[in-house]
């Protein structure tokens, strides 16, 4: 409903006409970029390019890569500002002196004003600073004039307003506002010949131009004086000054003025042609009061009201740009029968002269804009159109004409991408065009290439591309060819080039050809350097790419070295991703579709410019760490290791605008990168003595030559000397340490073994004594035993013979006789010496047994010892019984008394715990 009710609206206002005006490339600074003040009153260079502005909040100075705001002491406004040699002057309220750099590259103030003597200022700001060709600087106010020169300042005080002063034919002239021209003579103003055209006109401005002196006025135009008459100039131009007040005026070359306004931007006029052009709030300025002027390096710098602009004037690329939005994104342009056609999003535009009018009935999306047999065709959102100034005919109905290309040895052939697959369109005899849609392809096709007359290939926008084989009248497709191979291009937004004879597709960022042996789709070497890049045109030649949605910069190369980075910034702000095109129209002109209108490339001016340009070396400012500045001249630049974690390098050249850079670092690390900003960061630098190598980088990629930058980060607290001596020191001390304990050690060592051997010695000394008084026991136990066994079998057998005896007592025939033998025997028996000899046998055993048993159970008796020390030689009772001559009875009744007596229980052994004993 809505795009048929902007169709109706269309219908009934069907002609638009917007100013044609190409115009260079215009970048407005803005107030959160420079960070001052809206007003700029004054601009100015130095020889190399730095700039410095009077603002309201004080000087900016912009060095290419950044700006910086310097403030008077007295934080008043600066009026003027000029460079001259190392000094940069500047005029405000009551207030004029000049700014140096100090050894870090920052600006410091020194005020001239305590040179004036027997002169009190009357409220006065300085508005213009102008060098003379004697060496005086000339401070202007409206008041007065003040001739600075060495050490002293001369006052040149007129008595009427002073509104600009001059140099012209080596005399010093000074507009009086609205009372004309005066000439300094002696401290004084002498009036002009022929001001009376000047009387009543403010003159704001004054330039010398073509030997002449043209004199601006705020609401009157311009005027020339030959240094005898004055009159009115008669540049076609003065009336649009007269219209929108003069306010600055600047030579912008040999044949080109430019006029500052207060109204209506600033007028670039050629003197020559009596032609000009307007950059006004209209056509990209931010603000339309031109309040100063400066061109540098073909670089316009104008001071606004709100801002700051450049414009680079002479540039080989022009810009259209729709202001009011009716012409919407520009997506083809052809050159038509003289005229310029644009197709955009809203429909088709035309040039006539210097106004772009609408084509009736062409409202809405217009894909694709070629001259075909003589016609201008367009493919439309509707159908597909013939075009002309006058009219748009339709001949397709079939809906989505995105592209349409010429079948391969077919005179008058062609075929077409739509939205719902493909269309033949053949030319007659008639003039007339037959279209018919091919059967076989009904999705949509956005791009297309043959690579023979009966094989096309063909781009879906989502479901990849497709090799179509036709039948012979290009009426019915016969096979369609899929491709599913491993590693195969995503099919995402593919688009397909026919390549000198080769099939070149490039997907995601990636390219790819057609291997038509092993009908593969294979990587495509020869782009290997140009991935994440979009093919935008390409002829026999050049191609030209599209960077990175990043950087946007278009290349132009013959993938030979002959290499052209185009990298405008209005270019690359307006360029508009997977839609731009490039249009070459001839030889030397290229045009550039953009979001909202178009660029025009002068191709014979661009390569000349390039050729001829000799690029500055950027200029080194100050190396930066976490805590202090260095300034890049110094000699030796030494880096605290502590502060070394982030280290940046401010480099600029101020001479090359929207520099790229390149830099080498060498040293303990490596780096090498091409960079966009002045502002080159490293993080944690090992320590070492570093090189740092700076270029400023081409168009054609050519560098300049290096700046160069040594510094030294030092080593870490625990790496420095006094450090290292301290390590050696302790070294020294541990190893006397450690020596000092390995003596002791080992003195230790050789104690300990020396203990250990007489300790050793004394074991095995022990041990044979102990083995030795072993041997000795088990003699002594041998022996007691022997004797023992010896008073046993003694006893016995006398035992045994006494038995007998008493068996055959009857056999003796002398009783008294046998009575003797008998206590002879019982003699023997009861012998104490058999006793005494055990006693001290087992004494030498057991040396105090029979004491602490004594002590223990003092009620023993003799008898009751001998049970005992039986017992402790485990001797059983049938053993002992010989021993104590008794019977084996008596023994075990002797033994259950003495249990007794040593309180024994019946269930412990008595042997065992007179043995333990």
């Amino acid at each position: 409903m809505l795009n048929k009710l902007v169709r109706i609206v269309l219908f009934f206002v069907p002609i638009f006409t917007f100013g044609q005006n190409l115009l260079p490339p215009i970048y407005n600074y803005k107030l959160s970029e420079y960070k001052g003040a809206s007003k700029n009153w004054d601009v100015s260079a130095n020889e190399n390019g730095e700039l410095f502005v009077a603002n309201n909040k004080g000087l900016l100075y912009y060095n290419g890569e950044q700006w910086t705001l310097n403030k008077l002491p007295n934080n008043t406004i600066i009026r003027s500002v000029e460079c001259i040699g190392d000094r940069v002057y500047t005029g405000s309220y009551e207030e004029f002196g000049y700014w140096t750099k100090n050894n870090i590259g920052e600006l410091d103030y020194t005020s001239l004003t305590y040179l004036i003597k027997d002169h009190t200022f009357t409220s006065e700001e300085f508005w213009e600073i102008y060098p003379s060709k004697d060496g005086n600087v000339l401070f202007r106010s409206f008041s007065a004039v003040y001739c600075y020169k060495g050490d002293k300042i001369v006052v040149v005080d007129p008595p009427h307003v002073v509104s600009d002063i001059i140099e012209y034919n080596d005399k010093l002239i000074v507009a009086g506002g609205s009372l004309g021209l005066f000439e300094v003579k002696d401290r004084e103003l002498v009036p002009l010949p022929d001001q009376e055209p000047l009387l009543g006109k403010t003159v704001t401005d004054m330039v010398v131009f073509q030997g002449k002196l043209l004199v601006g006025t705020k609401l009157n135009g311009c005027y020339l004086f030959d240094g005898e008459k004055t009159q009115p100039w008669d540049g076609k131009i003065n009336n649009e000054l007269k219209l929108h007040q003069l306010n600055k005026i600047s030579l912008l070359g040999k044949d080109q003025i430019g006029f500052g306004s207060i109204k209506n931007g600033i007028y670039l006029y050629n003197t020559k042609t009596r032609e000009y052009q307007v950059l006004n709030r209209e056509t990209g300025l931010e603000n339309n009061t031109v309040l100063s002027i400066l061109l540098f390096n073909d670089q316009l710098w104008l001071g606004l009201d709100n801002g700051i602009a450049r414009v680079k004037l002479h540039n080989p690329i022009t810009y259209y740009k729709d202001y009011s939005g009716t012409l919407g994104m520009v997506y083809d342009v052809a050159n038509y029968k003289g005229r310029l056609y644009l197709g955009s999003n809203t429909g088709v535009f035309y040039f006539d002269g210097g106004l772009l009018r609408f084509v009736n009935g062409s409202q809405d999306h217009v894909w694709d804009l070629v001259e075909l047999e003589g016609d201008l065709l367009c493919g439309h959102n509707t159908g597909t159109y013939k075009v002309t100034e006058n009219s748009f005919q339709q001949i397709s109905d079939i809906a989505g004409g995105y592209e349409i290309i010429k079948v391969p040895d077919h005179e008058s052939t062609y075929v077409q991408g739509t939205y719902n697959g493909l269309a033949k369109f053949e030319k007659l005899d008639n003039g007339e065009w037959r279209i018919q849609k091919i059967q076989g392809l009904d999705f949509p096709v956005k791009q297309l290439c043959f690579e023979t007359p009966n094989i096309l290939w063909v781009a879906h926008p989502y479901k990849g591309y497709f090799r179509i084989h036709f039948d012979e009248g290009y009426n019915n497709v016969s096979s369609i060819q899929q491709f599913d191979q491993e590693n195969a291009p995503s099919e995402y937004n593919i688009k397909i080039y026919n390549i000198k004879n080769h099939i070149v597709l490039n997907s995601e960022g990636n390219w790819f050809r057609y291997n038509p042996i092993g009908d593969t789709i294979v990587p495509f070497e020869e782009f290997r350097n140009y991935r994440n890049k979009e093919l935008l045109f390409f002829d026999e030649d050049y191609y030209w790419f599209v960077d990175s949605e990043n950087e946007k910069a278009i290349i132009h190369t013959n993938l030979k070295g002959d290499s052209l980075v185009i990298a405008d910034v209005p270019l690359r702000e307006r360029l508009a991703p997977d839609s731009q095109s490039v249009i070459k129209v001839n030889d030397s002109t290229t045009y550039i579709t953009l979001t909202d209108g178009f660029a025009k490339i002068n191709n014979e001016k661009l390569e000349d410019e390039t050729a001829g340009q000799e690029l500055p070396a950027p200029d080194l400012i100050v190396l930066k760490d976490q805590r202090n500045t260095y300034p890049a001249k110094a000699q030796e630049i030494e880096v605290p290791n502590r502060f070394s974690q982030s280290l940046t390098i401010e480099v600029a050249s101020p001479r090359y605008i929207s520099p790229h850079f390149f830099f080498e670092l060498s040293g303990p690390k490596q780096y090498s990168e091409y960079v966009e900003s002045g502002f080159i960061n490293f993080q944690n630098l090992p320590f070492g003595d570093y090189t740092f190598r700076v270029h400023t980088v081409g168009m054609d990629n050519e560098l300049s030559e290096a700046s160069v930058l040594e510094f030294t980060i030092a080593p870490p607290w625990y790496f420095s000397w006094a450090s290292l001596l301290l390590y050696v020191a302790l070294g020294v001390l541990i190893i006397l340490m450690v020596r000092r304990y390995n003596r002791k050690k080992l003195l230790r060592k050789q104690m300990e073994l020396q203990e250990q051997m007489e300790k050793e010695q004394r074991e095995r000394m022990a041990k044979l004594e102990k083995e030795e008084l072993a041997k000795e026991v088990r003699l002594k136990q041998n022996e007691l035993a022997s004797t023992t066994l010896n008073i046993a079998k003694k006893n016995e057998m006398i035992l045994e013979l006494k038995n007998m005896l008493l068996v055959n007592k009857d056999k003796f025939s002398n009783s008294q006789r046998y009575r003797a033998f008998i206590k002879k025997l019982n003699n023997s028996i009861e012998d104490t010496e058999d006793w005494k000899r055990f006693e001290v046998n087992f004494k030498e055993l057991h040396e105090d047994f029979f004491e602490r048993l004594l002590k223990a159970y003092p009620s023993l008796t003799p008898k009751d010892l001998k049970l005992c020390a039986y017992l402790k030689m485990n001797l059983s009772t049938k053993e002992i019984a010989p021993l104590m001559a008794i019977s084996v009875r008596g023994v075990e009744i002797h033994r259950y008394r003495l249990r007794k007596k040593l309180e024994i229980d019946s269930s412990e052994n008595l042997s065992n715990f007179l043995i333990t004993f």
